[in-house]
């Protein structure tokens, strides 16, 4: 078993908790400007992860602040590569300001399930990467169409999700079924151990699935995340496990 770990979360979305959640995590992933941020909310959310030694990380999504980012959009890949280009851009301006590294990007909600799946998609989000001449990590899912449109262009870094519910085939659960989403501190400390210790998580049908992760992701805005976290960082301490 793994005995040093990196979780994540989605930051600088509004909800509140950021100055709670920032001393728990070991990486960030800070909303810029498509489904919530501006450039204030981006400054004071590099300024927080700089703060706390926590790696800091860029969140774009669909250009859609009314669906929070959660339904997918019908675009050109020619706009999507733009729309996800230009968050890059904005944040990136950001942490030169603050000297601040970017260590990473990760894809957000409807975006990050849709170019785990559809090529163009994928091309999209790695040719906006790689036309502002920067090679950041990219938070993937192991497998994944993204996955496989990157490897050779970024460096990968798995993800696996500490509150969400998975399907059969690997795919996490729709927010919109029952038990989509993990509240529950003993439930969610429960499938992270099982995804550090045996590299496999359990599915809402109950099936085994072979999970290959480097990072583990909470979101901010999952009801008790706060008390998830600490629970779970108390858990891992039990464990020998790190967070770092």
């Amino acid at each position: 078993m793994k005995d040093v770990i990196d979780i994540n979360a989605d930051m600088g979305e509004g909800t509140g908790l950021d100055e709670q959640i920032m001393p728990l995590i070991s990486s960030c992933s800070i909303a810029c400007g498509g489904h919530f941020g501006t450039e204030d909310t981006m400054r004071e959310t590099v300024k927080l992860a700089l703060q706390h030694k926590v790696k800091i990380g860029a969140h774009p999504s669909f250009p859609d602040r009314d669906n929070f980012g959660r339904k997918l959009l019908t675009l050109t890949k020619q706009e999507l590569t733009e729309a996800i280009y230009f968050q890059l851009l904005q944040f990136l301006a950001i942490c030169e300001t603050e000297n601040a590294e970017l260590h990473h990007i990760k894809l957000h909600g409807a975006l990050y399930n849709y170019a785990a799946k559809d090529a163009p998609t994928a091309d999209a989000v790695v040719e906006a990467i790689t036309s502002l001449g920067i090679r950041p990590n990219l938070y993937v899912l192991y497998g994944s169409v993204l996955h496989r449109k990157a490897e050779n262009l970024l460096p990968l870094v798995f993800e696996a999700f500490i509150d969400r519910r998975y399907r059969d085939d690997g795919a996490l659960l729709p927010r919109s079924e029952t038990g989509a989403v993990l509240t529950s501190p003993q439930a969610a400390w429960e499938q992270l151990l099982v995804l550090v210790r045996d590299a496999m998580v359990i599915s809402s049908s109950g099936k085994e699935l072979s999970v290959v992760s480097e990072t583990y992701c909470i979101h901010s805005d999952t009801p008790r995340s706060v008390e998830i976290l600490e629970f779970i960082r108390e858990n891992l301490r039990k464990e020998g496990i790190e967070v770092r």
